[in-house]
């Protein structure tokens, strides 16, 4: 990249007269000349990421920062008269729900920046996940139509590679859109787009679309074939086109990672080619298969484990259902052949139930298996997948997962960035392990470490105050959970926890208490009403709080509206605390967490997903851990009784009961099915996530926080030992793993 030249080029642009879409759109396509200008030695081999969900967030500062010229596109433009500040109205690229999707952005921004050939492939939506309003404190969504106003200058669309895509009842065209990650290497994100009549150009227009019926099913299943069957299609294409029909020498030029469950239509896709187009037999397709496809397991949730009913598998897609079916069959052979036990071969089926397992697809098939924290792997090895495990425990392994420290760290925090700078020179940018040389002993470095955390914390709360209108108290602490809304994710026991340190406050029982800011920000699926109401409950309390003289200078609550990746990069460099209070054995990993920890916040947490490894490299001394354990939580299965439980706990009982006491209106009894989730049998047995058995170990680590805060000088350096002591968790880490251990490239 000519950097000189670019800079040339921004120095020629005339803002006068000019909108700021204009000058997005210009300053956007002069970058994107010099990237797509770049020449590069095509690698012999690569990995493709195949996802049905990319969170890149807004592309405009990533890639000035990742061009080298983003401070000086700054002043450049200051002179001119115009803050490139305007441009953080622009819409996120929100075509991913959370971690998953985020995750997937952090993996091609590293590979990208490493030289690692990696390229992804997904659905190029129409509108973004929702864009999010509360309206009487209830989640309302709209159509995010993210493309309306500033459009898309950091993609091409590649016409002249189109491909079409077959289903029964209808043929879809598929038009990739190639989006450059740059770095040490130009890496694409090709995101394909539907096109054809309406039927067909619904494929490509929500992410997720409700599979509560029959319609929503398939329009899922539509939507994962479509985007892997076109990738693989055309890698094939191409393969054949330059190397001839000999498919032995495939797996030596391309390596296939699937992306959890939504990806793995393209094992059967590629199986279906092998055998129909090219006339291999399937034992001998099935065998390259498996020397190309990994595959990373993201949850042990049954609802997430995708299995698609046979019937509707072979309503609209015939042929890939023979496949998957004549793939049971084959699998079923070759496990009799070895000696697994029937219990074995059963747990391991791809058919099952009159369904196809997806995960056992992917495991059958696959190469390497991966889980994403070393808890998480372990729950896989000897739950999960314990039959693959025990016949092929090499299949199995861990990689933790990562983020990436140029978005949410050089970009999101230049302070501390700049600390780093000064302090270690510029060398740690490319080897972030350098942070940990940082002395957390020294008073001078806590010293500056405490006014760059104020000074996030100031900039974090006039960003609220200009997106919410609301005034965030002064003095306080910051304590953010922002993921997604689940129940097992306890956003609910968060709630519960605030009530009664309200309450204790209220009664005058913490008079030395430090005031206290809780900051939310998730979205709740569509059709996930219980998700809906807990972010209901939060608001009512946030109202409640708000509107009592007694307690709202001293404890505040706030949900944010529409949070996505450009307001998590605010509220991750200006929190103080972590929450990541999940129920242990059900957050695979995480990535929320090791966001904040880079950014210098402790961690109030369960030994769950990545907590348990950030604890081992920051301490446990300097975070707060809490809660059951995994063994402990396997011990209550079939013991615990919620409403006893309640009963012997007053302080519990008391917070519960406002759910159902007339404490908050609750017209449409919405307040009253959460007290029915704790305390009743519903779609889960009562309190299925142990809410209330973790609820006032949650109360006492916040209090812990709240007094031990007080100390500036020790929380600042229980603070500073979590930002320098982050760097395992960076996706460079990561994907350094995926390229050594199992992509080998």
């Amino acid at each position: 990249m000519n950097r000189e030249r670019l800079i040339e080029t921004f120095r020629n642009i005339d803002v006068k007269n000019k909108t700021a879409v204009e000058l997005y759109k210009e300053i956007s396509s002069a970058c994107m000349n010099e990237i797509l200008s770049e020449k590069q030695k095509a690698p012999v081999r690569c990995a493709y990421y195949f996802s049905v969900e990319y969170l890149m967030g807004r592309m405009f500062f990533n890639n000035l920062l990742a061009l080298g010229i983003l401070d000086e596109a700054r002043e450049i433009f200051a002179k001119k008269g115009f803050d490139l500040n305007t441009f953080e109205d622009v819409e996120d690229a929100a075509l991913g729900n959370g971690g998953l999707g985020r995750l997937a952005a952090c993996y091609l921004d590293s590979a990208a920046n490493l030289g690692y050939p990696l390229y992804g492939f997904g659905i190029r939506y129409k509108y973004g996940l929702f864009r999010q309003k509360f309206v009487g404190g209830e989640q309302v969504e709209e159509a995010d139509d993210w493309l309306k106003t500033w459009g898309d200058p950091w993609s091409v669309r590649r016409s002249d590679e189109k491909i079409e895509v077959h289903f029964a009842d209808m043929t879809v065209t598929a038009v990739p859109y190639d989006m450059p990650i740059y770095g040490k290497s130009v890496n694409i994100l090709r995101l394909f787009q539907a096109e054809g009549d309406g039927e067909a150009e619904k494929i490509s227009e929500y992410l997720y679309p409700a599979d509560d019926c029959e319609e929503g099913k398939l329009l899922r299943i539509r939507q994962e074939y479509f985007f892997s069957a076109a990738a693989v299609g055309q890698l094939v294409q191409k393969y054949v086109k330059k190397y001839g029909k000999n498919f032995e020498h495939f797996p030596e030029f391309h390596v296939f990672q699937l992306n959890d469950t939504h990806a793995v239509f393209a094992v059967a896709e590629f199986l279906r080619l092998l055998t129909k187009e090219y006339r291999l037999t399937l034992p001998h397709a099935a065998e390259i298969a498996k020397r190309t496809f990994n595959y990373t397991n993201h949850t042990i949730l049954p609802e997430a484990l995708e299995c698609w009913d046979v019937t509707l598998v072979e309503k609209i897609l015939p042929e890939i259902a023979q496949i998957l079916t004549r793939l049971h069959i084959l699998a079923k052979r070759e496990w009799d052949t070895c000696g697994y036990r029937k219990a074995e071969i059963e747990e391991m089926s791809i058919v099952r139930g009159g369904k196809y397992s997806m995960a056992n697809v992917a495991v059958y098939i696959s190469g390497r298996v991966n889980g994403v924290a070393e808890i998480h792997t372990k729950i896989l090895k000897e739950r999960l997948f314990s039959a693959a495990y025990k016949h092929a425990p090499d299949k199995l392994l861990n990689v933790t997962n990562g983020v990436t420290q140029r978005r949410w760290l050089l970009l999101c925090n230049e302070e501390l960035a700049n600390f780093y700078d000064i302090h270690l020179g510029h060398g740690w940018r490319k080897n972030l392990q350098a942070i940990s040389e940082i002395n957390c002993d020294d008073e001078e470095l806590l010293a500056e470490f405490a006014k760059i955390k104020a000074e996030k914390k100031r900039q974090l709360a006039a960003y609220i105050e200009r997106k919410e209108g609301v005034k965030l108290l002064e003095n306080a602490i910051y304590i953010a959970q922002v993921k997604r809304l689940h129940e097992y994710k306890r956003q609910f026991m968060t709630a519960l926890a605030i009530l009664r340190i309200y309450f204790d406050l209220k009664n005058g029982k913490l008079p030395d208490f430090t005031p206290t800011v809780f900051i939310f920000g998730a979205k709740a699926a569509g059709s996930y009403r219980r998700a809906k109401e807990i972010i209901l409950f939060l608001n009512k309390i946030a109202e409640l709080i708000a509107n009592d003289e007694d307690v709202n200078a001293r404890l505040q609550v706030v949900f944010v509206q529409n949070y996505d990746v450009s307001y998590a990069e605010k509220i991750v460099a200006g929190s103080d605390v972590s929450l990541q209070v999940s129920t242990a054995g059900f957050e695979a990993s995480g990535t929320g967490n090791m966001k904040l920890m880079m950014n210098g916040a402790v961690t109030v947490g369960t030994m769950d997903g990545a907590n348990i490894e950030i604890v081992e490299e920051a301490g446990k001394e300097n975070n707060y851990i809490f809660g059951a354990t995994v063994e402990e939580i396997n011990a209550l299965e079939g013991v615990y009784d919620p409403v006893a439980f309640a009963e012997e706990h007053p302080r519990i009982k008391r917070v519960t009961d406002t759910l159902t006491d007339g404490t908050f209106e609750d017209k449409d009894g919405k307040l009253m099915d959460l007290a029915s989730s704790l305390f009743e049998q519903t779609y889960n047995r009562a309190d299925h996530y142990y809410v209330l058995y973790d609820l006032l170990p949650l109360v006492e680590a916040l209090l812990k926080v709240n007094e031990e805060y007080k100390d500036k000088t020790l929380f600042v350096k229980k603070q500073l030992k979590n930002a320098t002591r982050s760097a395992f968790f960076s996706s460079d880490r990561a994907i350094k793993t995926y390229a050594e251990k199992i992509w080998k490239i």
